[in-house]
């Protein structure tokens, strides 16, 4: 597994991060939660990437992995859900790190990210103060911005966040001329979620009301030929080695795909010709493709 800085915080993070979705599902098996989660670690992966709106992932990650956690970095999203305030609050973000760290059984969290808030609630700074407070009291290493478009860059241009996480994949690159250039500058991390464009290739009609639609009938549109590579490899491939990208989060439930993930990593940057291609296409489909939410 490759490591690389995480912009100028001091971090090492592997090239392929875990994103943890899929296993905040309820119904999921708890053994094979276990046996993955830890399979994470076991695979060189030292980044985990969850999140408050995802079901019980925090919890799990507490109960399977707090007695490795010197093994992984780990990161979270936080601004919504709190009984008693607001979302978007200074007092719902402090309570969202307080749940995190009893879940996670953990004494402090790598990463915070607000998750998604637009630009209104950046502006008025009252969510970022309690991220940066959390981070003077030692709840927070890091604060981060998760999101997207017109939000983002005000994120990077605020200088308040060390880390963005924001989508990356051959069907989503307006942020790979927009934003990372300037988050890179400024010395942040960046983490690109949504990888492999949610796998579009998967569905054979339009997946109506499914997470991959948008993408769907991007792919359809740009109809990019994948030069005999597996459309996953393809799509991986071209998000880790994007430049500015320092870990690109894989949300699998799968340790198959865990391991195909690393697979097509080991095999190294697509082939110049290859990535301009992809991003020529994607220029002259582009129609107001903005990054997704």
């Amino acid at each position: 597994m490759e490591y690389r800085d995480f912009g100028n915080t001091g971090l090492k993070v592997s090239a392929l991060g875990f994103g943890a979705g899929h296993i905040g599902d309820g119904n999921a098996d708890p053994r094979s939660v276990e046996k993955l989660l830890n399979t994470v670690l076991d695979l060189g992966i030292n980044f985990i990437d969850t999140a408050r709106a995802y079901g019980s992932s925090e919890q799990n990650i507490g109960k399977y992995l707090a007695h490795r956690r010197s093994e992984f970095i780990l990161s979270t999203k936080v601004g919504y859900n709190d009984h008693w305030h607001p979302d978007w609050s200074y007092d719902t973000v402090m309570a969202n790190i307080d749940d995190a760290l009893k879940l996670m059984r953990t004494d402090y969290l790598d990463l915070v990210h607000l998750h998604s808030c637009g630009r209104d609630v950046l502006e008025r700074g009252d969510a970022i103060a309690s991220l940066e407070k959390a981070r003077d009291q030692g709840k927070v290493k890091t604060v981060a911005y998760s999101g997207e478009n017109d939000a983002l860059a005000y994120a990077i241009d605020s200088k308040r966040f060390a880390s963005l996480q924001t989508s990356v994949n051959f069907c989503d690159q307006r942020g790979i001329t927009n934003y990372l250039p300037a988050a890179k500058a400024a010395g942040m991390g960046v983490i690109a979620k949504r990888p492999i464009a949610n796998a579009p290739w998967k569905h054979s009609n339009p997946p109506v009301g499914h997470y991959s639609e948008e993408y769907w009938h991007r792919w359809k549109k740009m109809n990019p030929d994948p030069h005999g590579l597996p459309w996953d490899e393809l799509a991986l491939r071209f998000t880790v080695f994007t430049a500015g990208v320092d870990t690109a989060i894989l949300g699998t439930s799968s340790a198959v795909n865990l391991q195909k993930g690393i697979e097509a990593h080991e095999k190294g940057p697509l082939p110049a010709g290859l990535y301009e291609y992809l991003t020529d296409v994607f220029k002259k489909c582009d129609n107001g493709w903005a990054g997704l939410i």
